[in-house]
């Protein structure tokens, strides 16, 4: 199944602005767990994204939010992977 289709709904600026956020709360909000982060993310991209977009609100645009506050947690993940690919990790 090709997926990249997707491509077409990621907005640059929200990604940018949920990436930032959500390394604020993975780095110092310690009372939120890792697995709301994806959640939190969605949710805030959807909003963000209406925010930029709001005289024309419909389906893509709420999907272009979902799909850009997610892709922010998979290129943090990245990211931090390729950061540390040389670290070993003291177990």
């Amino acid at each position: 199944m090709d997926l990249t289709f997707l491509n077409d709904y990621i907005n640059v600026v929200v990604l940018g602005i949920c990436l930032c956020i959500g390394y604020v709360i993975k780095t110092s909000l310690d009372f939120i767990g890792n697995k709301y982060i994806p959640v939190i993310m969605l949710i805030i991209g959807t909003g963000i994204n209406i925010i930029v977009n709001f005289p024309q609100i419909n389906a893509t645009i709420i999907l272009g939010g979902m799909i850009s506050g997610l892709a922010s947690t998979g290129l943090y993940e990245a990211m931090r992977n390729l950061i540390n690919r040389g670290e070993k990790k003291v177990v």
